[in-house]
């Protein structure tokens, strides 16, 4: 039988390589480490597809160096540190350093990441890492300093098409059929950037019939029968969605908002998860512009937990649009950022004035705990005017209220009524 097309068709030679042209083209750093024959750890960032252990490959061939592989979700500690012995036999006086390659690098752990830390610093191996996920979120920072990071993007179609024609004019077993491509639209599209999922494609399309088969937007759709989700809720894609439909309701745009909320749900995104974040979306950039909007957004949360998919895509969009759609302030979270770094670089002791303090005891009584404090619902209107900050900050302001809105218009007034010129 014969194997993948993806793998028949693998390059061997940087120049057999189709797409990543700012790393393996004319002044490339890959076209450097071959010329100069040196090669420092590194780590391929980009998503699935897109040729990270193909390029690793390449380097080893080109190289002439030993090469190791480890996959992070069959391997642990035990397995790193025997193949660093391995390594480390190989090595003789003037030979090259070996290269350890590791795919899915983000699923080690920390213990895992530490026990290859030292054969990187004394340089027994050079590290080769390969991840779909953001590293400076999943490499640890002593293993992330020692290492390159190279992003790699997905492929276009125009590359895609590059892929297609080599495919079709090289590949042994293709060249056996009859094939006539009258459309690309939906092939390249269902690809969605990732090469081996193209060829994957073509291995169904030759396995589904025999003799000359035609390629067309039809036939490869019947094919495959649903789209191949383009949407990673475990990878960076993940990160990358969420943070635009954040994006898109502070930016007051219901319809982007809507369309990365359905992305999401589509691609199985857990409903909670969203759900915690128009909370904190109502909280950090509506506050009190809209105080309604999180009473809101925790009903969202409540109802999302009780009932569930498919019913909770209701709630989710219409409490998207609603903040959204909302006024938008964050006073409130700057407010309590700015008291935050204020008291994290506070070295002054600022005691608390000793009518706010609360005398439970004879002693403190005596002292003066408690003394002249006045409770505010003995006054007219429920208030009266005393300090309550410490003596050295009296007058110190944190909240500032954005009086672009008609809520807070009205509580910047009222803290005027109430304190005059003392928190201007």
């Amino acid at each position: 039988m014969a194997a993948p097309l993806a793998e028949r068709l693998r390059p061997q030679r940087i120049d057999e390589y189709i797409g990543q042209s700012h790393l393996v083209g004319k002044g490339g750093v890959f076209r450097r480490f071959i010329e100069t024959k040196s090669v420092p750890s590194f780590i391929l960032w980009g998503p699935p597809g897109v040729g990270k252990t193909t390029l690793a490959r390449i380097v080893a061939t080109e190289l002439e160096r030993p090469f190791y592989t480890l996959s992070a979700v069959t391997s642990g500690v035990k397995e790193v540190r025997e193949v660093i012995e391995a390594a480390k036999r190989q090595q003789f006086f003037n030979s090259a350093t070996p290269l350890l390659f590791i795919d899915e690098i983000h699923r080690f752990n920390k213990s895992q990441q530490d026990s290859l830390l030292g054969a990187v610093e004394k340089g027994e191996i050079v590290l080769i890492g390969a991840t779909t996920e953001n590293p400076s979120f999943e490499v640890i920072t002593p293993l992330l300093s020692r290492c390159q990071v190279y992003t790699l993007k997905p492929m276009d179609d125009n590359q895609l098409a590059e892929l297609l024609e080599r495919a079709l004019t090289t590949d042994e077993e293709l060249k056996k059929r009859e094939i006539t491509v009258n459309q690309t639209e939906a092939l390249f599209r269902f690809a969605g950037g990732d090469a081996r999922k193209l060829l994957n494609i073509l291995d169904i399309l030759t396995s589904a019939s025999e003799g000359a088969i035609t390629i067309d937007n039809q036939t490869v759709t019947n094919a495959l029968q649903q789209n191949i989700a383009l949407y990673d809720k475990d990878g960076e894609q993940h990160y990358d969605t969420i943070s635009a439909f954040i994006k898109s309701v502070r930016g007051s745009d219901p319809n982007a908002a809507i369309y990365y909320l359905a992305r999401m749900l589509a691609g199985g995104e857990e409903p909670r998860f969203i759900a915690r974040r128009l909370v904190i979306l109502a909280s950090e950039d509506i506050g009190l512009a809209n105080p309604n909007a999180l009473l809101l957004a925790n009903a969202c949360f409540d109802t999302v937990h009780k009932i569930g998919m498919p019913e909770a895509r209701i709630t989710l969009a219409e409490t998207t649009i609603y903040l959204a759609t909302s006024p938008k302030s964050n006073s409130a979270y700057m407010a309590i950022n700015e008291a935050l770094a204020f008291v994290s670089k506070d070295t002054t002791l600022r005691p608390v004035p000793l009518h706010l303090r609360n005398a439970v005891t004879g002693l403190m009584k005596s002292e003066g705990y408690g003394k002249d404090y006045k409770y505010a619902h003995d006054f007219e209107g429920g208030f009266v005017e005393q300090e309550f900050m410490p003596d050295t900050l009296k007058g110190k302001t944190f909240y500032h209220p954005n009086t672009t809105n008609q809520t807070e218009q009205k509580i910047a007034a009222r803290i005027e009524e109430l304190w005059k010129d003392k928190y201007r």
